[in-house]
């Protein structure tokens, strides 16, 4: 784990200004926003599409824009919650999406010392809790005891 530099709070504020566009309320569709960056520097934004049969989550339309605009390396990536919510960490899929595609990448999230980047090998104890009533909750450490 390591402390937030200046390209993270770049790619945080990023996320947070394609989330604050594109929201659509307490229980729209349009509620996370993501941002991942690659290799060499260029950010690239996604927005999930929440629906029954498990729509897309932000961060893997942000994986795919990313590689549909060339990029094939990417560094950081970071998913922030609408109204105001901040940084949330990814579910299980998308740990597994990321893992799977870009081990080498770091995950901006909440911690039990405030946001920080994460590699992607170590992210599990810190994985956002999701439930269908309340959505993504704040992140608590008792839950990762």
């Amino acid at each position: 784990m390591r402390e937030l530099t200046a390209s993270d709070h770049e790619l945080i504020e990023y996320a947070r200004q394609i989330v604050d566009a594109n929201t659509d309320g307490d229980g729209g569709v349009h509620t996370m926003g993501a941002a991942v960056r690659g290799a060499d520097g260029r950010m690239y934004g996604g927005i999930n599409l929440y629906h029954f049969t498990g729509g897309p989550c932000a961060e893997l339309v942000a994986l795919g824009h990313a590689r549909a605009s060339g990029a094939r390396e990417l560094t950081t990536i970071v998913a922030v919650g609408n109204l105001g919510r901040g940084p949330v960490g990814p579910c299980g899929r998308d740990r597994q999406v990321l893992f799977d595609y870009h081990p080498k990448i770091r995950v901006l999230l909440p911690t039990d010392q405030g946001v920080r980047s994460v590699r992607i090998t170590d992210l599990m104890p810190f994985g956002g809790v999701w439930t269908v009533s309340e959505g993504t909750q704040p992140f608590d450490p008792a839950v990762f005891r």
